[in-house]
This record gives structure tokens, C-alpha cells and sequence, in this order.
């Protein structure tokens, strides 16, 4: 019985290293993914291409690597250089444009872009999203709610929509609660 409490804490032990090691070996895995074929792009000459495709490509890992102004100088050469594209491409271009902008907190860019992205494909949940999104970020509770509601008569399952809706309707149920003469009278006010 005494043996087999230090065998079951090394075997733990033992476990826990091994998840740690697996997660940190695919982090690494990925960022170096990422540098490479940044590299590739760079070598290739992606940035002055006037291929969309390869723009967004190239603004897709800048965006992973979180080097926000340059995806965005990309994505918007991308959008000069879509011609014959499906709207697909466009609400995709666009999409990731606009979460280049709320990235750098140009949230009424960002909105802009969206709604862009909204336009070229109706039901496009994510931009749904992050529309939804950056009008929370623009004090705008009730279009964000709104949006997300919109969001879930596309995708019921969207958890992040949820999520946000649930906490959007407690803060305006909060601030109702706060801003009624009941509320003032209770508070002492």
C-alpha cells in the first residue's frame, strides 16, 4: 500500500508532462508553419502580387502571426486586385479586413468592412459575429444583441453567439434595473 501511492504519483506525473510536451510541440509545430511560410511568401514576392488569392493567403499568416498593419495593407490590395472573384472571396477578403481593423481598435473601419462582407454573402455567420462584436466595442448593446440573435437564426449551435447574447441581455437587464425611479428609491438616491 505504501509503494503504490509514489508509483501512482510518478505515473500522474509522468502523464501531465507528456500532455504538456504534445500541446507545446504542436504550438511549436504551428508558429514554425507559420514562419515559413511567411518566408515562402516573402521570398515569393506575395506582397506585390496582384493575385488575390495569394494576398489573402499571405495576409492570413500575417494575421495568425498578429502583424495587423501589414495583413491589412494586404487584404485592402487584395480587394483592388479581385476581378471575376465569387462573392465568396470577397465577404471572405473582407471579413478578415475588418478583423484587422478591430485588431487595431478601428472598430467603425472594422464595422464598415463587415457589412461589406455582409453584402457580398448574406449568410455569413462569422461576420455576423464579428460585426456583432465590434458594435459591442462601439457602446451599441442593442445591435450587437440584435446581430447575435441574427446569428443564431443561422447557426443555433454558435456558442460564441450564445454566449455573448446571454451576457449582452444581463447588462441590459442590469442597467434597466439601475436606471428605473424603483431602483434610484431603493438605492437611497
Amino acid at each position: 500500500m505504501d509503494g503504490l501511492l509514489p508509483q501512482t504519483y510518478l505515473l500522474g506525473l509522468i502523464v501531465l508532462l507528456a500532455i504538456v510536451a504534445v500541446v507545446v510541440g504542436r504550438q511549436l509545430l504551428r508558429t514554425r508553419k507559420d514562419e515559413l511560410s511567411l518566408i515562402q511568401f516573402e521570398q515569393e514576392g506575395a506582397a506585390t502580387s496582384k493575385d488575390a488569392g495569394r494576398l489573402y493567403e499571405l495576409a492570413s499568416v500575417q494575421l495568425r502571426k498578429r502583424l495587423y498593419p501589414q495583413a491589412t495593407a494586404n487584404l485592402r490590395q487584395a480587394l483592388k486586385s479581385l476581378s471575376g472573384e465569387p462573392d465568396e472571396a470577397k465577404a471572405l477578403i473582407e471579413n478578415a479586413l475588418g478583423f484587422a481593423l478591430a485588431a487595431q481598435k478601428d472598430f467603425d473601419g472594422a464595422v464598415k468592412h463587415y457589412r461589406s462582407a455582409l453584402n457580398a454573402k448574406a449568410d455569413y455567420p462569422v461576420a455576423l459575429n464579428n460585426l456583432a462584436f465590434a458594435h459591442e466595442r462601439l457602446l451599441e448593446p442593442e445591435k450587437s444583441a440584435d446581430l447575435y440573435r441574427k446569428v443564431l437564426e443561422f447557426e443555433p449551435a454558435n456558442t460564441t453567439a450564445t454566449k455573448r447574447l446571454k451576457r449582452i441581455e444581463r447588462q441590459l437587464r442590469a442597467g434597466k434595473a439601475s436606471s428605473s425611479p424603483e431602483a434610484a428609491n431603493r438605492k437611497g438616491f
